[in-house]
């Protein structure tokens, strides 16, 4: 009988603790609301915390780091990241690499996380695979590795996962932990996963293109605007993924601000006459379906 080597046990025991654990918790803490247990500053934890690292993680893991959607001020820059980091979705490099990979073979052999191979192989079994250690960052992201910032909140990522857990239990106790840290990571995990399995599966396609990525608008709202995933594959650099007023895009709006007051800059725009391209070819699409529908 084959032993599994050892670095792939550990890394398989850490995966199920990270996914496990906040599961656990999450139920208790039904249970506890169930109970009527919870009080106001709790779910202010709670709220504060999924804000601040889903930022961490859609504008500064996904928008900044992997697609270098702007440039930021290394303070900025250092923040997002830190953000993204107590998440606890691996370290901000490891991540970016994952993504490209995911991008450079979207919905094909080799995609890390492709619903092709399963929805749930999609949503959080493909962790257990190799999970964001299988993208080699000096292959898919070299520049990163050489980038002082990113490679400091890399090195120190269990750093800033405990901060994100000592934190709530500062402000708030068990109760603040349990909210604020472990319902935290769990939701967040499951939002962050649902863009690479329901956003491949479920949804809307605006634009045609060579793989299967859909728009979400549930997922859309949840994770702050990366739910318009049909869109950030149709435009992987833009910064930008509500292209529409009714799409909800908090990242977006936060890019925004930012470029006023002079924090980031080189911000990436959808050219207009590439906008308007990518939309004729859906409607020269759509009309030939429909012409061959008619023959029929």
């Amino acid at each position: 009988m084959r032993t599994m080597p050892y670095n792939a046990f550990v890394f398989k025991t850490i995966v199920l603790v990270v996914v496990v654990v906040p599961l656990l918790a999450t139920v208790f803490a039904i249970y506890m609301l169930w109970q009527r247990a919870v009080h106001w500053p709790d779910l202010a934890l709670l709220g504060t915390l999924y804000l601040l690292t889903a930022v961490g993680i859609g504008l500064g893991y996904h928008r900044m780091l992997s697609h270098r959607s702007f440039l930021a001020h290394p303070a900025v820059k250092f923040l997002l990241l830190v953000f993204g980091s107590m998440a606890m979705q691996g370290s901000a490099i490891e991540w970016a690499a994952t993504h490209v990979k995911h991008h450079a073979q979207a919905d094909r052999e080799g995609d890390p996380h492709s619903p092709l191979e399963g929805f749930f192989h999609a949503h959080f079994g493909w962790l257990f695979l190799g999970g964001v250690s299988n993208a080699d960052p000096n292959i898919y992201c070299p520049h990163l590795v050489k980038d002082r910032v990113a490679a400091f909140v890399s090195r120190t990522f269990w750093l800033w996962v405990a901060l994100g857990l000592v934190i709530p239990f500062v402000l708030g106790g068990w109760t603040g932990l349990l909210w604020g840290g472990l319902v935290r990571i769990f939701l967040l995990h499951h939002v962050t996963w649902s863009v690479n399995s329901v956003c491949h599966t479920f949804g809307k396609r605006e634009f045609e293109i060579n793989d299967q990525s859909r728009n979400e608008w549930v997922v859309g709202l949840l994770a702050l605007g990366e739910g318009w995933h049909n869109n950030h594959h149709a435009f992987p650099r833009s910064a930008f993924h509500g292209l529409h007023w009714w799409q909800f895009d908090l990242n977006g709006y936060i890019v925004i601000i930012l470029e006023r007051f002079g924090l980031i800059d080189d911000v990436y725009r959808i050219p207009p006459n590439l906008l308007e391209k990518r939309s004729l070819k859906k409607a020269i699409v759509l009309a030939e379906a429909s012409q061959e529908q008619e023959a029929i």
